[in-house]
């Protein structure tokens, strides 16, 4: 029988998330009970709210010492003891870091196949979680209009790359903020946002001004921080504020919020809108319709950064957390 790898939290994080945090370890393949479904993980997917879960209760339950890590997966079915399910069925999972999961069948969304001609992958990446979080944060809370200034933070991770793009079709002038010259001159040149700017830069605050000479009009924030103060200074009246994420405060041993709350919120009137992605569940038909369109028409390019073998996933998120992905960053399993 196969031998179940798994990483357990040694220990919670008090600062920066450092690799010894993780314990690897080795047990039985788990057998499914009535209404479970065993499956084998292909994908894990690296996300910033990996690190979130280690601070405490978000909208999942806080992780401890001696769990196995969370996160999310594409998997494959090896064997159903539930209607509906059947070996080789590709599914999405919490299925967290291990090679195999026992999973109650409530609990797995079914995949179906990426249009001919893509990878499997972009059913984690544009037709997965991150897609839709850009489609429903950017159209939804955002509700940009043509001719509108968007800004987007974390401009070349998963959903930042996107919400860029989505917003050009959409008809408006893009700036990105990403961190190092490089992921500002990709994000310009290769998925066509009209300015780009760079916050390690010391002049970041005067840069982003000069970058949104008319002001902004939607803010996605994946950061919060000085990052999301910096927008708040810069929004027109009635400007709309996606809230996202706040990587920025994730691997940090304490967070620090914006100046200027409530302050510019009300002088300036604007909304500030937080949302989850599973809040939408029942639009996803017609978001997926929209991304498999754009993605086919050559309008929305899509970046993965896919990190090869099991052992990877430690450092893998401390890559993540530190911005070395550009795209949507996870681990190929098996």
């Amino acid at each position: 029988m196969p031998t179940n790898r798994q990483f357990l939290i040694d220990h919670l994080p008090t600062s920066k998330l450092t690799p010894d945090v993780f314990r690897l370890s080795e047990g039985a393949m788990p057998s499914p009970g009535d209404g479970e479904v065993l499956v084998r993980t292909r994908y894990v997917s690296l996300d910033a709210a990996n690190r979130a879960w280690m601070w405490g209760a978000t909208y999942r339950a806080a992780l401890k010492a001696g769990d196995v890590m969370a996160g999310g997966a594409l998997a494959e079915v090896v064997e159903s003891r539930a209607p509906g399910f059947a070996p080789g069925d590709l599914v999405w999972a919490d299925t967290g870091w291990q090679d195999y999961a026992a999973l109650n069948a409530k609990h797995l969304e079914k995949l179906g196949k990426a249009p001919a001609g893509q990878p499997l992958t972009y059913m984690m990446s544009v037709y997965g979680v991150a897609g839709l979080t850009a489609y429903f944060g950017l159209l939804d809370c955002g509700q940009p209009r043509a001719g509108e200034t968007v800004v987007v933070s974390a401009a070349g991770g998963s959903v930042g790359s996107l919400v860029g793009q989505i917003a050009k079709i959409k008809g408006c002038r893009v700036v990105g903020i990403a961190g190092g010259a490089d992921k500002c001159a990709l994000l310009t040149s290769e998925l066509g946002f009209d300015a780009a700017v760079d916050y390690k830069a010391p002049e970041f605050s005067k840069a982003l001004r000069a970058a949104v000479p008319k002001g902004i009009d939607v803010y996605f924030d994946n950061v919060g921080g000085s990052v999301l103060e910096a927008c708040l200074f810069n929004m027109n009246n009635n400007g709309r504020i996606a809230c996202c994420g706040a990587v920025s405060q994730y691997d940090a041993p304490s967070a620090h919020g914006p100046r200027g709350v409530p302050g510019l919120i009300v002088t300036k009137r604007l909304t500030m809108r937080g949302f989850i992605v599973m809040d939408y569940e029942d639009q996803n038909a017609k978001a997926l319709a929209d991304l498999q369109g754009w993605v086919a028409s050559g309008q929305l390019k899509v970046r993965e950064d896919i990190v090869d073998g099991f052992e990877q996933l430690p450092n893998a998120l401390i890559g993540l957390l530190a911005g070395a992905n550009i795209g949507k960053r996870m681990v190929k399993v098996s």
